[in-house]
C-alpha cells in the first residue's frame, strides 16, 4: 500500500522515535470498505505497547482498534484519533505500561506531559483544546474495549478536562473580504481559463456559500449533484455520518458548472470525486483525478488570500468559511435557529458562540471609550 496519511503528526506532540517507526497513511475519503480495513489494519500493526495480532483472535485488541477506527469517522476524526492514541501508547510504552493496566493516575501523569510540535519545530504546552480532544480519543478507545470485554475499565473517564474556549482562534471575513476573495478567484478563472483555476473558483465558491465543513466538500461525489423541487442540490455526508443535502445558490452554480464542463471535455466522464486534481503537465505518472484533501483546501484558501491581499490570510483555514457563513447570515437578521441547521450544529449553543463573537467586535464598547475620550483630546 503506498497512500499515505498526510501531516498525520503534525502538531500531535508524538515522540520523534515513534514518528519514524510508524507509516504515514493517507485513507481516501471514498476508499472501499475493505480498502480502508487493510489500511487501518496497516497502521494499526505499528503501535506500540501492545500485544501482538493473533489473526485467529477475533476479538484481539488490535483487531478491535481496526474496527474502533472504521466505525462512524469521517476522515479528519480518524485521523486525528489515530494519532492521539498513538501518543498515549508511545508514553506506555515508554514508562513500561500496560494499557490494558493502565488507571486514572497514569493518564493524569501522561496529560501533564502532553506538549505539540510547531511548524518550527519548537515544543511548547498542548493547547486546553488539544489536550481535551486527546483525551476524549483515547478514553473512546478504551469505552470501545470495555465495550467488547477486553478492557476492564476506562482509566480516562474520571480525569478532569481541561475548560476549552467556546471562541474559534482561527478568523471569520467581513462581507467585503468574502467577495474580495471569490472576485479574485472569479476572475483568475476567467483569465487563466484552465481547468484548475475554475475548479478553485467553484471549491471556494461553494465553501463561502453553503457553510461546508471541508470534510463534506472534499468528500462529494459527481453523482451527489441532484435536482429538489426546482433547486440543484447537492448531498454530503455530516459529522456522524449521516447524510443532509444543501442547496446551490447561482454563483456556485456558475463555478461549479463551468469547472465541470473543463473536466468533462478533458476526462470524457463524469463520475468520481466532485473535487479532483488535474494532470500534471510535466510528469505522466501524476493524470490527476485523485480526490482533493483537506490540505489541499488549507492551501489554497490561503494561497487565494494572500493574492487578494486579505489581512488574515496567513491565519485563515477551512473552518473560517464556516466562520464567515455563520456571522455573515447572523449578522443579516438570518434566525439563529437557519443557521443551526445550515451548518449542521447540534448544540444551537455553538451557533450562538459565533454571534457572540460578532458581538464582542461590532459592537464593542471599546469603540464608544474611544470617541467619548477623543472628545475631551486636543485636536
Amino acid at each position: 500500500m503506498t497512500a499515505v496519511w498526510w501531516s498525520l503528526w503534525d502538531d500531535h506532540g508524538v515522540s520523534g522515535d515513534l514518528i519514524r517507526q510508524l507509516p504515514k497513511l493517507v485513507i481516501p475519503a471514498s476508499v472501499e470498505p475493505a480498502m480502508l480495513r487493510a489500511m487501518l489494519a496497516q497502521a494499526v500493526a505499528s503501535l506500540p505497547a501492545l500485544p501482538p495480532a493473533d489473526p485467529a483472535e477475533r476479538y484481539g485488541i488490535r483487531a478491535l482498534t481496526v474496527l474502533w477506527l472504521e466505525a462512524d469517522k469521517t476522515e479528519h476524526t480518524r485521523r486525528a484519533y489515530f494519532a492521539d492514541v498513538a501518543a498515549w501508547l508511545d508514553w506506555c510504552d515508554r514508562t513500561g505500561l500496560d494499557p490494558l493496566a493502565a488507571r486514572r493516575a497514569d493518564v493524569d501523569g501522561w496529560k501533564a506531559t502532553i506538549t505539540v510540535v510547531g511548524k518550527d519545530g519548537s515544543v511548547r504546552p498542548a493547547s486546553s483544546s488539544t489536550v481535551a480532544r486527546r483525551l476524549a480519543a483515547v478514553s473512546s478507545w478504551y469505552q470501545y474495549l470495555e465495550d467488547n470485554e477486553v478492557a476492564d475499565r476506562n482509566p480516562v473517564s474520571a480525569v478532569k478536562r481541561p475548560k476549552v474556549d467556546r471562541q474559534s482562534p482561527f478568523p471569520a471575513l467581513g462581507e467585503a473580504e468574502t467577495a474580495t476573495l471569490l472576485d479574485h478567484v472569479a476572475r483568475r478563472a476567467a483569465r487563466l481559463g484552465t481547468e484548475a483555476a475554475h475548479r478553485d473558483s467553484a471549491l471556494l465558491s461553494l465553501m463561502f456559500h453553503t457553510g461546508l465543513r471541508v470534510s463534506g466538500v472534499t468528500a462529494a461525489q459527481v453523482d451527489d449533484l441532484g435536482h429538489d423541487r426546482g433547486h440543484r442540490i447537492l448531498w454530503y455526508t455530516k459529522k456522524g455520518q449521516t447524510r443532509d443535502f444543501v442547496p446551490l445558490a447561482p454563483p456556485v452554480l456558475a463555478a461549479l458548472d463551468a469547472y465541470l464542463a473543463l473536466r468533462a471535455e478533458r476526462a470524457g466522464t463524469m463520475t468520481g470525486p466532485l473535487l479532483v486534481t488535474t494532470p500534471h503537465p510535466h510528469d505522466p505518472a501524476r493524470p490527476g483525478g485523485r480526490p482533493l484533501t483537506q490540505r489541499d483546501v488549507w492551501l489554497a484558501m490561503r494561497r487565494y488570500a494572500r493574492d487578494a491581499g486579505l489581512a488574515a490570510a496567513d491565519s485563515i483555514t477551512p473552518h473560517t468559511s464556516r466562520r464567515t457563513v455563520a456571522t455573515t447570515l447572523l449578522a443579516n437578521g438570518v434566525p439563529i435557529e437557519k443557521v443551526q441547521d445550515l451548518l449542521s450544529h447540534n448544540d444551537i449553543r455553538v451557533t450562538r458562540g459565533y454571534d457572540a463573537a460578532r458581538h464582542k467586535l461590532d459592537s464593542s464598547p471599546v469603540y464608544t471609550l474611544a470617541s467619548v475620550i477623543s472628545r475631551h483630546q486636543p485636536e
